[in-house]
């Protein structure tokens, strides 16, 4: 009895180490194989073969959620000048804002690329005022109902020169001009006034920039793309400084097809002198970036 006790316990300890033994296997197995996906994900490929990176030609297209912050003030060039606005808080307009975002980047050789970018947002508020307001040529009384209207098309074109031109990164330095379709007005609401009126006051401003730039390969479907621009220039009528930044991270889904990620800002200060009015303008919003992006044409060619 007590050897076939014995017995009984020798088997189910071998058995026991033997299940334990199986087990183990495919966890091992699991474990190369993981090691293996990470290693070709992060180390195993040659970026010249990346469906997504330096192809001749990308278009990139989505939605932009700026936080806005604004100032105006816009007198007569007859020695009135206006009152000092704050659009979010003078006006009522929302902080926050969606609007719809495009560029489209061509990479002329392997040094070269020429970018182009487009970016539009129209706002509008009503607003009764808590305090008298000068715009134009007209006073604007306390507990007048308004409506303002903020409409802004930003057109940018930029050159960039990669002095670091590798397969998986490149950085270099920029040039280009943004330029702002800019119109903002003010009315009486009906009912508000004997006679009711209103002032708008638009104006185009070409704003050059010059800046450094970054883009780089981070995995096999991951990469990542910054820039910095800045300058303050008069030309003309027109008085301008601007500051720009992007932080764009892509996720290749499938081929030529990818998702970007981001963070944008602009930020800049612009005195205006038009026919009858002069004004100011000071904008910044900063905010998300979502994004579809498709490239196309050729690889661009290194020489190792």
């Amino acid at each position: 009895m007590k050897k076939l006790f014995y017995f009984l316990i020798v088997s189910l300890s071998f058995s026991t180490i033997q299940a334990q033994t199986t087990a183990e296997i495919p966890v091992e197995n699991s474990l190369t194989i993981l090691q293996n996906n990470a290693s070709e994900d992060f180390q195993d490929y040659d970026a010249a073969d990346l469906p997504w990176h330096d192809r001749r030609f990308k278009v990139t297209a989505g939605a932009f959620f700026p936080i806005n912050n604004t100032e105006i003030e816009v007198g007569t060039n007859n020695g009135n000048r206006g009152t000092k606005i704050d659009l979010e808080d003078d006006l009522g307009f929302s902080k926050s804002s969606v609007s719809f975002m495009a560029t489209f980047d061509w990479r002329i050789s392997k040094r070269s690329r020429l970018g182009f970018e487009y970016f539009s947002l129209d706002r509008n508020s009503t607003k009764t005022l808590q305090k008298d307001i000068t715009f134009g040529e007209h006073t604007y009384s306390i507990n007048t109902s308004v409506t303002a209207f903020f409409d802004v098309q930003i057109a940018r074109i930029a050159y960039g020169y990669a002095f670091l031109a590798k397969p998986k990164y490149q950085a270099g330095l920029l040039i280009g001009a943004h330029v702002l379709f800019t119109d903002l007005g003010l009315r009486v609401n009906a009912n508000q006034a004997s006679l009711e009126y209103r002032d708008s006051f638009n104006f185009t401003a070409p704003l050059p920039d010059i800046g450094i730039w970054g883009d780089f390969v981070l995995a096999k479907r991951f990469g990542l793309y910054v820039n910095a621009n800045y300058l303050a220039l008069k030309i003309d009528d027109i008085d301008g400084r601007i500051i720009s930044y992007n932080l764009s991270l892509l996720y290749n889904v499938h081929k030529n097809f990818s998702l970007t990620a981001g963070y944008t800002g602009l930020n800049f200060k612009v005195d205006a002198i038009e026919q009858r009015l002069n004004g100011f303008l000071k904008w910044g919003y900063n905010g998300p970036t979502l994004a579809a992006a498709y490239t196309f044409g050729g690889h661009i060619h290194y020489n190792h």
